[in-house]
């Protein structure tokens, strides 16, 4: 499966790179589908919430970045900011002696789209409406809730979450869910998401994008990605010969799972099954991959290359 490329982009990165002790991102080459929901998914230090700061100009970076449609050259910032929502992963520090009313009456002179009648809904929503005293002071997933509801309180064009969930119980995840699949309803919004959540990616993406060691790994169309990723295990005919497994189409990794078996890992199922069929092989399993195994033969195939 080819990694997707769109004409008409929420976001897109040209040639972008961060240089910093320890850590490389990029350079990228990016497009960020618009009215969709992209998720970013990847190891811890993949480069997902370096990806996202960069999207807003917060990382200082190499390259050109676009988002809808105007580029993030400190000319416009101001005006392209106020028609997007972003929730970090970690809570800002110069907040924390700020209530949650002050905090939204603080966002509110930012957003020319700020409406107080969806922000108080929100909090009723996510069961935050009664949150007092200083931010501080709120329990994780509380404070989670309030920073959300200020996020989606301009009904913005681009909405940028950084890990959502953390700190949320059961009850708030799965409202933060319909409440995002409600503001995704609109059709003319778009949503990037950095999640560790693999069922958060299953019910919310549209796209995924994979990250390791600061490079995209690709990005690929979610049900496509589950309907033709799959693992095999094969038994080679006989007379198969030694270069049979160069022969399969969609090939992404292989193993030994005992002796004179094979493990495959492919990205057209179909065709590696009827290629092998075609090859006197005997296919003894077919499992649908889950999203961890696709990104590990992803990760395993870019150390290969490197």
């Amino acid at each position: 499966m080819n990694a997707m490329v769109y004409t008409d982009a929420a976001a897109s990165l040209s040639g972008v790179a961060v240089r910093r002790d320890g850590f490389a991102f990029g350079p990228v080459d990016l497009e960020i589908p618009r009215g969709l929901v992209t998720a970013i998914v990847g190891p811890n230090g993949s480069g997902k919430s370096t990806l996202l700061r960069v999207l807003l100009k917060l990382e200082p970076c190499e390259g050109r970045v676009e988002l809808l449609g105007e580029p993030m050259d400190n000319v416009r910032d101001e005006e392209v900011k106020a028609r997007i929502g972003f929730v970090a992963e970690l809570p800002h520090a110069y907040e924390d002696a700020l209530t949650p009313e002050e905090k939204a009456k603080f966002a509110a002179n930012w957003y020319p789209g700020w409406d107080w009648e969806r922000y108080r809904k929100l909090l009723r929503s996510f069961d935050a409406d009664q949150a007092r005293g200083k931010l501080r002071k709120l329990s994780k997933g509380m404070r989670r809730k309030v920073e959300l509801a200020c996020a989606m309180a301009h009904n913005p064009e681009l909405l940028i979450l950084d890990e959502p969930s953390s700190g949320l119980d059961p009850f708030a995840w799965k409202t933060m869910l319909e409440e995002l699949h409600r503001f995704m309803e609109q059709g003319d919004r778009t949503l990037i998401i950095a999640s560790h959540i693999t069922e958060e990616v299953k019910r919310l993406a549209d796209c995924i994008l994979f990250m390791h060691r600061g490079k995209v790994l690709g990005c690929y169309e979610k049900d496509q990605l589950f309907d033709e990723w799959r693992s095999l295990v094969v038994q080679p005919a006989a007379e198969a010969g030694s270069d049979w497994l160069r022969k399969l189409p969609g090939l992404q990794g292989w193993a030994e799972a005992a002796p004179g078996l094979y493990r495959l890992e492919t990205d057209k199922a179909g065709e590696t099954q009827a290629c092998c069929q075609d090859q006197g092989c005997r296919i003894l399993s077919v499992q649908r991959m889950e999203l961890e195994d696709i990104l590990g033969c992803l990760i395993r195939r870019e150390e290969r290359t490197r």
